[in-house]
């Protein structure tokens, strides 16, 4: 069942930070770093022509220079690849799916690897809320469950296992995701 017009503005206006101002415990960004608390909510997407590739052990099933960065509020960039990167062949769909306030609703795929399937590595909005329309049916990964690069720096999983941010040098926190973090 999708959320009423009231569940979603309901949802919204839970969220204490939005990126107008920068909290007291946030981590001063150095040079060539990017806050994540200077990240708007709701989030913005930007082209990102870094190469960005996806692993499944040693496979690589996704590479482009055309990615788009999500940045929100609290969390690490999310990266989505145009469904033309990835081998397609490796994916299978999946049951799963979740809803976001402001991206809408949610598909995942499993990936095949030669050890096995990955259960809900990856996922999209097969169509996106009008404010996202820039990654309607494009992918994203779990850096938890698979081996995603941005220019070769692996990036680290966001924490608490639900979102999906990707977590590189450049980017300085603290997170959303963390015990005690919820509608940050």
């Amino acid at each position: 069942m999708s959320p009423t017009q009231n569940d979603l503005e309901r949802a919204r206006r839970a969220w204490a930070y939005r990126g107008q101002a920068r909290p007291a415990f946030a981590v001063i960004p150095g040079p060539g770093q990017e806050s994540v608390w200077d990240y708007p909510r709701p989030p913005t997407y930007v082209a990102d022509t870094r190469t960005v590739e996806l692993y499944v052990g040693e496979i690589c099933i996704a590479r482009t220079e055309r990615a788009i960065r999500a940045l929100e509020t609290g969390s690490p960039p999310t990266f989505y690849l145009p469904p033309e990167a990835l081998d397609r062949d490796r994916l299978v769909a999946a049951e799963r799916r979740t809803f976001c306030e402001w991206k809408g609703e949610a598909e995942y795929f499993h990936v095949l690897g030669d050890e096995g399937r990955i259960d809900n590595a990856l996922w999209r909005y097969p169509r996106a809320t009008d404010a996202a329309a820039a990654i309607a049916g494009w992918f994203s990964a779990y850096p938890a469950l698979l081996r995603c690069l941005v220019a070769g720096q692996r990036a680290r999983p966001q924490a608490g296992g639900y979102y999906g941010g990707w977590i590189t040098d450049e980017i300085v926190g603290p997170f959303k995701g963390e015990p005690g973090t919820g509608h940050w």
